[in-house]
């Protein structure tokens, strides 16, 4: 299939958001804060990863925003690398959370000299990405899986990425969605938000 047949947006949902509103990276961090100043519980997929993990476990945080997941696992004794194609939010992460690793970079050409004990892609990033670059960019994750490790995603299944979708670009991508949930506190599966666990087949 060409990338203009593929379902999807034809461009980059948070690119888009930017160039819009150049504030839309500084509100997306302001408003984490908030929740968390509201004694919101922000931490629980990081809570299920990091039960996931083997001790110290390399941990790819695949399009980490301000870094909230990722310093929680590197905290926890994770090595933790983190990715985002914004630079403000990676600036906050590196501020942040000086623990862990934080890079700019695009997940469709995602290129890493390491590879990952497991790999999470939370936060809806998924459905931000263009229907250009959502197979590359599962393509690009499934190459940096360690053997036997895993991919963990999270996304609403009312964002416009539908569950068929993803499975046939998880599965060009040589990923088998193995295990799927409700919710990051592995209620069962229904269809409105997407808890995958992912492998290569």
């Amino acid at each position: 299939m060409s990338p203009s047949s593929l379902p999807g947006p034809a461009e980059n949902l948070w690119t888009a958001a930017l160039r819009r509103d150049p504030r839309h990276s500084r509100d997306h961090v302001e408003r984490w804060h908030r929740f968390e100043a509201a004694g919101q519980d922000i931490h629980g997929e990081a809570r299920l990863l990091d039960a996931m993990a083997g001790r110290g476990a390399r941990v790819l945080d695949a399009g980490c925003g301000g870094g909230r997941l990722g310093g929680y696992l590197a905290r926890a004794g994770h090595t933790v690398t983190g990715v985002d194609l914004d630079p403000h939010l990676i600036e906050v992460a590196r501020t942040q959370h000086p623990g862990a690793r934080w890079e700019v970079g695009n997940l469709a050409a995602l290129d890493l000299p390491a590879r990952f004990d497991l790999i999470v892609c939370a936060g809806n990033v998924l459905t931000f990405l263009s229907a250009a670059e959502r197979r590359p960019a599962l393509a690009r994750l499934a190459a940096h899986l360690a053997p036997e490790g895993r991919l963990v995603v999270g996304f609403g299944l009312d964002r416009g990425y539908a569950l068929e979708d993803f499975e046939a670009d998880a599965g060009a991508a040589g990923l088998r969605l193995g295990q799927r949930f409700g919710t990051w506190d592995l209620r069962p599966a229904d269809d409105d938000f997407l808890v995958g666990i992912l492998t290569c087949e």
